[in-house]
């Protein structure tokens, strides 16, 4: 029988990074260990430390293509591909999307800043969110920022700031289409019952309640339903049924020129994932687009969707370093590492699985160990990888975990009062920091101890 290969031993899609394991650029050298862009991940845990976030630039820049590519050949109108910054928000991110042409969604002041101190350009920037504060719906009109309504109460708002600074606000709406796929039910955002957006039966009244609006104008719908989705017809489905709204809004008196898709393609954490390229996604959602349009007779909107987790997942890795063992015979051993839930809350949130390997031995050359993978943190849940098979390791050996680029830094904590990681950008054989490793003074700096306190002390 032929032995089975490794993840790191099967051939790279250059145009689909979503459909890689590890990003682009991962390579063994001569002396049978791991590198990055290029880099030595050992030589870069001996400068940075661990553990260690690490974003491949090629990979990024290839995923970013991937979807500008795909929308000019299959969707014959306008087009922009919007980033999802909550899947990893940072000056750097905001600044590479970019400067790849696309645009970016934000879903509070500070995700807005970032993407404007990044560069994004304001009439690229779309504000997502169910429950906007006044101050973050000043922030994004004060910005020319198009407002994504969530609600009714987003849309009293926007309605009492346009009329106060007497001008016109260019508004999308967000409905839930009713659509169902096989996700995480905490990821779900399509069906009926969701938090985010207007139900679907309440439109007409909405559109009528608009058009009585003095200044604002309806130009946009929005739609999304779910994250790490493998299946394409949902998204065929979501086409027709948005097309046919926009010609509903029509008969209100309403312009809608903007389409908005959301995001939601799956990526292959581990060798069991077998998502749809970018081009097939994008190849189903326009077809389905330009078809309904057809139909209807209506000229063709801008088609807009939000990629995030397959823009930044699979360029992104984790280093760790391997300290203490527990064997508890004829059960598991533990194999501890120096950081975990902090870091990647995803696998104690939503039971996610990865794929790992041995820095010094990426190919578990001899591989005959199971190992159940602890964090360090105070909880029996910080567990990474319940079983995982590595060749001999022992304390101080590093561990990478692929496929950490989307919903790791985002999420990251200071549970345990443990710093948040450094972040690298890779790429050509060079290393750039693109966030500083947190100290432990650093978690003092928002801390007060009130004065009567010191006075009794």
């Amino acid at each position: 029988m032929e032995e089975k290969k490794s993840f790191l031993e099967q051939k790279i899609d250059l145009k689909s990074p979503n459909k890689n394991i590890v990003p682009i650029t991962t390579s063994i050298g001569s002396d049978g260990k791991l590198s990055i862009g290029g880099c030595s991940i050992e030589e870069l845990v001996k400068k940075y430390d661990s553990p260690l976030y690490i974003l491949d630039e090629m990979t990024l820049r290839n995923s970013c293509r991937a979807y500008k590519l795909a929308l000019e050949k299959y969707y014959p109108g306008n087009s922009m591909p919007i980033y999802a910054s909550k899947a990893n928000s940072s000056i750097f991110m905001s600044n590479l999307i970019s400067s790849e042409g696309l645009g970016l969604d934000a879903v509070s002041e500070g995700e807005l800043l970032t993407a404007l101190k990044g560069g994004v350009p304001n009439a690229k920037i779309v504000f997502h969110g169910n429950n906007k504060s006044d101050k973050e719906i000043e922030f994004a009109v004060r910005n020319n920022i198009k407002v994504i309504v969530d609600n009714d109460y987003d849309l009293e708002r926007l309605e009492k700031i346009s009329n106060s600074f007497n001008c016109d606000l260019e508004i999308m709406i967000r409905f839930t289409p009713g659509i169902e796929c096989h996700t995480h039910e905490y990821i779900r955002t399509g069906s009926f019952d969701s938090k985010f957006g207007f139900g679907i039966e309440y439109l007409n009244i909405l559109f009528d309640r608009i058009r009585n609006t003095k200044h604002l104008k309806l130009k946009g719908l929005h739609a999304h339903i779910g994250s790490q989705i493998f299946e394409l017809e949902p998204h065929k489905d979501l086409g027709e049924i948005m097309v046919n709204i926009i010609s509903e809004a029509k008969k209100f008196g309403h312009d809608i020129q903007n389409l908005n898709v959301g995001g939601g393609l799956g990526i292959k954490y581990t060798e069991h994932d077998d998502p749809p390229s970018i081009d097939e996604w994008v190849k189903t959602v326009s077809t389905s687009v330009v078809k309904a349009c057809k139909k209807q007779n209506l000229n063709l909107p801008t088609l807009m969707c939000e990629p995030g987790r397959s823009i930044v997942s699979t360029a992104g890795i984790t280093i760790y370093k391997i300290g203490a063992f527990k064997e508890i015979p004829g059960i598991k051993t533990y194999l501890s590492v120096d950081g975990g839930m902090s870091d990647n809350p995803r696998p104690i949130t939503y039971q996610s699985s990865y794929s790992a390997c041995l820095v010094n031995n990426p190919l578990n050359i001899n591989s005959k160990n199971k190992y159940t993978i602890a964090g360090k943190h105070c909880e029996s849940g910080d567990v990474l990888f319940k079983e995982i098979e590595l060749a001999n390791c022992k304390t101080g050996d590093l561990i990478c975990v692929f496929g950490t680029g989307a919903y790791n830094i985002s999420m990251s904590s200071n549970y345990n009062r443990i710093p948040r990681p450094a972040a690298l950008l890779v790429s050509e054989g060079e290393a750039d920091i693109i966030q500083k490793r947190e100290s432990p003074s650093d978690l003092l700096k928002y801390d007060v101890l009130p004065d009567r306190f010191i006075k009794q002390s």
